[in-house]
């Protein structure tokens, strides 16, 4: 089937409308007032109405708005010019280069196509409208026409508009309801007004930033990603790209914040019970992988803090996503007694690079070059633990874990909790500093040093904390001898290097609780189409 073009209706420079519906030969060439070879080909255009408008219809379509006046009188022109100043028609027509134009037969076939200005091919359409419809040809001095120049990009094809085009175009994939401003209103506080915000301002999410970010993903935007509690709000591709837009991300994120809002939403880690418990537990994301690299996370001078996009970003579009989907707003489901710096955002890249262990994703069974999200439950942190002084690899083992007495509170002991211990590389390099020193060496000499005696536990007038009174009468002076770790086991404690070479200041978050009754950290691989 020979190629046609849909139909349109536009009005002229002279307040006409003109109807193209296929149904009479046309001659349609598409242009823009600054374009030079527009400009060279406009007195040929205006030569073909003169000697063939009789039986054919030749239409200039204008992309340049008010402009096309100026195109009109600079040549002397007298054929109908169309305003397509939204670009909508150049958009229908898939117009890559102008000038470009059409010859279409009684039935609206495209018959003849060409892009810019090549004097040959003009020449042919010029013999051939005037054999087929039996009239002279147009007198034109091709002679004092150049051979060949480039045409220019199609106006429709600024990202601005193409993207405002697509997004409303028929057959768009996008569904989410849209909401209506007025002129006069400010977007951004109508975006705290609404209470989409974190309490921070958002970026406007508009159609044409939605699609741009969903072409950071191979899925679909309808693709069903996670039901969000507490709410069990249905977290599409396209609900998700929307809250990536507020949160300030780029699309090339969008695989990680899918792979996180996964994680998050498994039973294991019970969002549900992260966002509710008053202890303020928030997320930590972790990032191992390929992907750290490619989408320019910090792993190294500053990881933990700000001034990241990628790292800032990621971690707010997961909570926007929980707020605004799932519905975990402050006041409502979430009941932080205190709330959490970690509720806005926590996300970082582990510096696999300066770490002597397995990275935390082949830890957990991934292979090294997968690109892997890790999500933890985390009430506190990062909590500086600091060693300057220490030369052997034991001390500053055993500093690390002096730190970490204060994860819930020191006198709480056999903690079933995580804690994730993030080292940096000068303490790496002191605990190198003899000879290979495992993440499982380190993990028992946090459990060393942090032995004390149950005795030290119990409830006193300094602490009315830890091992109740009448439960230690009833354990007796020997079970209260015995000496307990802070942790329930070294698997409790997760591992991983980030940070600057400057510095021996490494850092902790301190966990919520652990297991069935708590969550669990999970580990998603990134989907990468």
């Amino acid at each position: 089937m020979a190629d046609t073009k849909p139909s349109f209706s536009l009005k002229s420079l002279d307040g006409d409308t003109h109807a193209f519906t296929g149904d009479r030969p046309h001659l349609m060439v598409f242009v823009k007032e600054d374009c030079e070879t527009c400009n060279t080909a406009a007195p040929v255009v205006e030569a073909f109405h003169k000697a063939y408008g009789d039986r054919l219809r030749v239409l200039m379509v204008g992309q340049s708005g008010v402009d096309n006046a100026a195109l009109k009188e600079r040549h002397g022109l007298t054929l109908p010019i169309l305003d397509d100043a939204t670009c909508e028609v150049s958009f229908d027509w898939d117009i890559e280069i102008v000038p470009s134009v059409f010859w279409m037969d009684d039935d609206g076939a495209v018959q003849t196509h060409f892009e810019g200005f090549i004097r040959e091919e003009w020449e042919k359409l010029s013999a051939d409208l005037a054999q087929r419809l039996d009239l002279p040809q147009a007198q034109i001095d091709w002679e004092s026409l150049p051979a060949w120049r480039p045409g220019c990009g199609s106006k429709h094809l600024y990202p601005e508009i193409y993207d405002k085009l697509r997004a409303s175009a028929a057959g768009s994939e996008m569904l989410a309801r849209r909401i209506e401003i007025a002129p006069a209103d400010d977007v951004i506080e109508f975006m705290f007004d609404q209470g989409f915000s974190d309490g921070l301002p958002l970026v406007p999410p508009t159609p044409e930033r939605v699609l741009r970010m969903l072409e950071g993903t191979h899925r679909s935007g309808q693709d069903l990603i996670a039901t969000v509690p507490p709410n069990m709000g249905e977290a599409t591709v396209e609900k998700i790209a929307i809250n990536a837009v507020m949160a300030g991300c780029k699309p090339e994120y969008m695989p990680v914040i899918i792979a996180a809002l996964e994680a998050v939403c498994t039973d294991a880690f019970n969002i549900h019970g992260v966002t509710a418990t008053t202890m303020g537990a928030a997320p930590v994301i972790v990032v191992n992988g390929p992907i750290r690299d490619r989408i320019g996370m910090n792993k190294g001078l500053g990881a933990l803090g700000s001034g990241n996009r990628a790292n800032a970003t990621i971690g707010r579009a997961l909570r926007l996503i929980i707020g605004n989907v799932g519905g975990g707003r402050p006041g409502g489901v979430e009941r932080s007694t205190l709330g959490n710096p970690m509720k806005y955002t926590m996300c970082f890249a582990e510096n696999e690079e300066r770490s002597p262990w397995p990275p935390l994703h082949v830890e957990r069974g991934f292979k090294k070059e997968d690109s892997v999200v890790t999500v933890f439950a985390m009430t506190g942190g990062p909590v500086h633990i600091v060693d300057q002084e220490s030369r052997q690899p034991e001390q500053v083992a055993g500093s690390i874990g002096m730190g970490l007495e204060g994860v819930f509170l020191p006198k709480l002991r056999n903690l079933p909790i995580d804690a994730l211990l993030v080292v940096c590389p000068e303490h790496i390099d002191t605990l190198l500093s003899e000879g290979e020193y495992s993440k499982d060496r380190l993990r028992a000499r946090i459990q060393d040093v942090t032995r004390r005696p149950l005795s030290e536990m119990v409830a006193n007038e300094m602490s009315g904390a830890g091992i109740p009174k009448a439960t230690a009468e009833k354990m007796g002076e020997e079970k209260l001898k015995a000496e307990a770790p802070k942790f329930a086991g070294p698997e409790y404690i997760h591992i991983v290097v980030a940070g600057s070479d400057a510095g021996k200041f490494s850092s902790a978050f301190h966990g919520w609780a652990t297991g069935e009754i708590g969550s669990q950290s999970v580990s998603r691989k990134v989907d990468l189409g």
